[in-house]
Order: structure tokens, then C-alpha cells, then sequence
């Protein structure tokens, strides 16, 4: 079977080692395999499931610097944070984008005497509104941090009249509004694919990476590694394992040999909502506010539906991850507190999604003082004269400064120097990306390759540069069409996915290698047609595409216990 680029299970097995192993195949494992690769490392990266489809796969969408780290004292985190998402919105412009966010406040001076107290209780005592002269100091501090290489603009408060005039469904009463700046992340899965092509890239001879393949248990001193497709092993060796399996790095070095006790992630789930008033009330803005228990929570529009998250409640890795019914009425509920106009419900509701947030382990500690910063803990490799270092904490935003670290700790052990810098280095279809709407027509009219310009504008913005690619296997199919079920897609642009972007299985290419399950497009009809499509480049017979067919919807709503279709085992 034709597995992506053929730097599959199969080019383990045929040679057995490497200087780096990476176990764990998310935006921060990935981001390490691209940093080792281009310092030119022999290293290889191995992934239990698909390519980010852990942790990773359950974001906010969004690059932003953490404004209420800042009441938890993380300054350093915060600090960084800023850095690299001004750094990423230079370097992944394609996929991420300054985004406008509003604050709805409710109060003058609540919280400006207890904010300190929750600093140093953890969390505790009775929760205080943050008021406006609170939230003005943070953004004072939080504009600091861009200083001298800024990449969006300062906060601005309004009042109540002109906040009503700019978002006129907000909850009348509001006192007033802050409004500043981060930025989004439209497909964080893509631009975790890219960060895996730059690092096979850079490495052609030299970084391998394969997804469905687990690393089980360690026989005398090497890892053993696990096709998850064939059953087949292979022993593997390795002078350094990096165990970036976040909020599963615990099980990992269980398995490694080595038990430890590093994590206490916090589930945290979302729901994407079709519903057209209440993007319109958005203002094309995100809404980022306080809940009446004190959680952070936000409102945001994206690829023309509305994101409503998150949670923050402890989880055992032993339970189904899943956004249950008492979160969606969360999310209702918070919805009216500051929209009230806006009627929502669950037929709304196109798709739900559910995580772990690979938090370290935090006793008592309230989850939304767990610290969000990272740290690296090294432990032996049983049986080898190897070390294990694993990735405690880590976000989407830091990945490339975790990375780094992560590489930095590996050279050191393995002797070498850094080669170069992964800072300010254009990522995937970043590179050469228009930025002004005249270079963006330019771009279209110079790539466009017998295709309409609006299809080629499409293109781009799904896939920044690396579209030329898909451009020209579009322009060299001559049975491409449009499917029937899936607005947007042709046949030959989801081919062209399949064969040359790892996919294994049919979900892989409906919630990670496109967004047509984040926008409520995987329906019974456009998952048969997506498989039948793609099943001649995949080697799928008649019961491999129905097999895939029920897999993947399964997959679509894992996070969904309310799904007509859901079992114990699906999830």
C-alpha cells in the first residue's frame, strides 16, 4: 500500500537506527523532527495515529501570546509567546493572520485587590470579575512585550455607546469594551503538515517520519516500533529518544521503561456553530471574555461558521475524550450571557471537538493557574546508553521556540553543533506568499495554469504557495470535476492529497488534510464520495471504501456522544 511519500514503516525496518528518535507526532514533535533535520541530523519521527490528530488537532485556533498568563505571573511565557507569534505571522502568513479581539467588560475596579490574591492563593478563595482598570493594566503590560518588532496594533478601549455602535448584539450591559490584537490560526493542521513536508525537505536522505506506528515497549536497549496497519515490529535504536507524545508522554516512557509521573493535562472542548446571525454579531472579531465561574472563553468566527470554546476540567487519560452535553449547554448559556438577542441551539451545532492539553501534573492547583509554560525532564532509555527527553507542557503558539529547546538538548547530547537558526524561516506555503491583495492577483495570474483565477484563489488560500503543486496535478488530470458533495473539491485536488500526504485512512483527509469536518461537510454522502474518489490512488476495494466510510464518520463524531452512530467502541 502506498503510504504519502513512501517514507513509511517499511525504510524503518530496512535500516533500524537513527541519532534522534521522536515519538509523537504533533505540532511540537514535528517541529523538532523540522529543527533536526535542518541542522542535519539522521533523525526519524513516529506517530501512534495520524499526523496531528492528538492534542494538537484540538486547538482554538488561534497564535496568541496568553493575556491571562500574565495574572498567573508567567511572564517569561508570555513574553516568548508574543515573540514567536509575531515571528509566525512573518513566517506561516497563509495560515495565520492578525485577528481582532474584543473583551466585553462589565465592571470598573473588580478584581484589582483580589487579582494579587489569586496570584499567590493559586486559584483560590472566592472568584472576583476582572474589571476594567485590571484588564487596562494587563494590556498595557501585554502591548510591552511587542515593542520593537510589533506585528499588530495597540489595544484600544471604548465605552459602552460606541462599543454598542460597533457591536450593537452585545449585552447592553456592558460598561465597556477592550479591543486588541493576536492573531488566527485557520488550519492548524495543515500548517502542521507543512512544518513535516519543510522537515523531510531538509532532510532527504535523512529525516524520516511515519505515521500509524507506535512505539510499544524497548528489547535490549531499543525501542520497539509497531506498524499499526500490518502488526508487523521492528527494534530501533536510537542515541536520543524525544518523547513528545504530550498529555500521553506519562504512558510513553511507561512503555519506554522508565514510569514517571509529569502530567495533569485539562480536557478542553469546542463546538462550531452554523449560524448566520451570530457571526454577523460578531463583527468579524473575536470575543474573548470571562464567564461567571471565571473561565476564559471565546467566541470566533471562522471559515464562515462560529467557534464557541473552551473547557477546563481534569480529565483521566482512560475516559473518551468528548464534548459532552453539559459543556455544549456551557457554551449555550455563555453564548446568551453576551450575545442575548442571538437564539442558539444544538441544530446549529456542525461539528464538535475535544482534547487534552498536555499540562504538567498540578496537585490541587486550580486548572487555570496550571502553568501553560514547558520544561524538558531527561530519563535512561532501559537497557541503552541512550537518553529519553520528554516535552512537559508545550502550546501551538511556542512550538518553534519548544522545538528549538528540544533540539538544542539533543545536539548537545549527540556532540553537534546547530547549523542554523529555525527562527524567521518561512514555513511551508508561507514562502513566497502574497501578502497585498496586488501580489496576491499577480501570484493567481502567474500560477493560474489553465484553471479559473477564483478556483486558483481558492487554492491559495487552502494551501499558501505549495498550491502550484496541487495546481498543476489538477491541470494534469483530465477527469478532474467537482463532487457533488463536497462544495469546493474536485476529484483530482483530494487525489492528489491522498497519494502524496500520508493518508491511510478516509478521516485523515476529512479532519486533517482539509477542514470539510470542521465546517460540518462530512455527511454519509460526502464521506462515500470523498472514498470512491480517492480509492483508486489508495489501493481501497468495495469493502476497504465501506469499511473506510464508517470509520471515518465514527471518527467525525468521536467527540460527540449524542451521534446516532456512536458506540463505546468508536470512540
Amino acid at each position: 500500500m502506498t503510504r504519502g511519500t513512501g517514507r513509511t514503516f517499511d525504510s524503518l525496518a530496512e535500516r533500524p537506527y537513527a541519532d534522534v528518535l521522536i515519538i509523537g507526532g504533533g505540532i511540537n514533535g514535528l517541529a523538532t523532527f523540522r529543527d533536526l533535520a535542518m541542522q542535519g541530523v539522521d533523525v526519524v519521527l513516529v506517530e501512534r495515529d495520524d499526523f496531528v490528530s492528538g492534542a494538537s488537532a484540538a486547538s482554538s485556533h488561534m497564535i496568541h501570546g496568553g493575556i491571562r498568563y500574565l495574572e498567573n505571573g508567567e511572564f517569561r511565557l508570555v513574553h516568548e509567546a508574543v515573540t514567536e507569534r509575531n515571528d509566525l505571522l512573518r513566517i506561516a502568513p497563509h495560515y495565520v493572520r492578525p485577528l481582532q479581539t474584543t473583551i466585553p467588560i462589565f465592571s470598573t475596579f473588580s478584581g484589582v485587590l483580589s487579582a494579587p490574591l489569586r496570584f499567590l492563593r493559586h486559584g483560590g478563595g472566592a472568584h472576583t470579575e476582572r474589571g476594567a482598570a485590571l484588564i487596562k493594566i494587563g494590556l498595557v503590560i501585554y502591548d510591552s512585550f511587542s515593542r520593537g518588532g510589533g506585528r499588530v496594533p495597540r489595544h484600544a478601549f471604548r465605552g459602552r455607546k460606541r462599543s454598542l455602535r460597533e457591536l450593537p448584539e452585545l449585552n447592553p450591559d456592558i460598561k465597556y469594551t477592550a479591543t486588541y490584537w493576536d492573531a488566527s490560526l485557520h488550519d492548524p493542521e495543515r500548517l502542521a503538515i507543512d512544518v513535516l513536508r519543510d522537515g523531510r525537505d531538509a532532510g532527504v536522505d535523512t529525516a524520516r517520519a511515519a505515521n500509524y506506528t507506535a512505539a510499544v515497549g524497548v528489547e535490549q536497549g531499543r525501542v520497539v516500533l509497531r506498524d499499526m496497519v500490518s502488526g508487523r515490529d521492528v527494534a530501533f535504536a536510537a542515541s536520543v529518544v524525544i518523547n513528545a507524545s504530550g498529555p500521553w508522554t506519562d504512558l510513553t516512557n511507561e512503555a519506554l521503561g522508565h514510569a514517571t509521573r509529569y502530567m495533569g493535562g485539562t480536557k478542553g472542548s469546542h463546538i462550531v456553530v452554523d449560524n448566520p446571525a451570530l457571526l454577523a454579531a460578531t463583527g468579524g472579531r473575536e470575543l474573548f471574555f470571562e464567564n461567571e465561574d471565571g473561565r476564559i472563553v471565546l467566541i470566533y468566527p471562522i471559515k464562515g461558521r462560529v467557534l464557541v470554546g473552551t473547557t477546563d476540567l481534569e480529565h483521566d487519560m482512560a475516559d473518551p475524550i468528548v464534548c459532552t452535553e453539559a459543556e455544549v449547554d456551557y457554551f449555550i448559556d455563555l453564548i446568551a450571557q453576551v450575545l442575548p438577542k442571538i437564539p442558539v441551539d444544538r441544530s446549529q451545532i456542525v461539528y464538535r471537538f475535544s482534547g487534552v492539553r498536555p499540562l504538567p501534573g498540578h496537585g490541587d492547583l486550580a486548572p487555570g493557574f496550571v502553568s501553560r509554560d514547558y520544561r524538558i525532564e531527561a530519563t535512561p532509555l532501559a537497557g541503552a546508553d541512550a537518553t529519553v527527553l520528554s516535552l512537559v507542557g508545550g502550546k501551538w503558539t511556542t512550538f518553534r521556540a519548544s522545538a528549538e529547546h528540544l533540539a538544542d538538548r539533543a545536539l548537545e547530547l549527540l556532540a553537534q553543533p546547530r547549523r542554523r537558526t529555525t527562527k524567521g524561516v518561512a514555513i511551508g506555503g508561507g514562502k513566497g506568499f502574497p501578502t497585498t491583495e496586488r501580489a496576491r492577483q499577480q501570484w493567481i495570474s502567474g500560477h493560474a495554469d489553465g484553471l479559473p483565477a477564483d478556483r486558483v484563489g481558492t487554492l491559495l488560500d487552502r494551501y499558501g504557495t505549495v498550491a502550484t503543486s496541487v495546481i498543476r496535478a489538477i491541470a494534469d488530470d483530465p477527469d478532474d470535476r467537482m463532487l457533488d458533495h463536497v462544495p469546493g473539491f474536485t476529484t483530482a485536488e483530494l487525489r492528489f492529497l491522498a497519494e502524496t500526504e500520508d493518508v491511510v485512512h478516509l478521516d485523515d483527509l476529512l479532519m486533517r488534510r482539509t477542514s470539510i469536518a470542521f465546517v460540518g461537510g462530512a455527511t454519509e454522502a460526502a464521506a462515500a464520495e470523498i472514498a470512491a474518489t480517492v480509492a483508486p490512488v489508495l489501493e481501497w476495494d468495495d469493502a476497504r471504501v465501506e469499511s473506510e466510510v464508517a470509520r471515518g464518520l465514527r471518527a467525525v463524531h468521536a467527540a460527540d456522544p449524542s451521534w446516532a452512530g456512536a458506540t463505546a467502541a468508536s470512540r
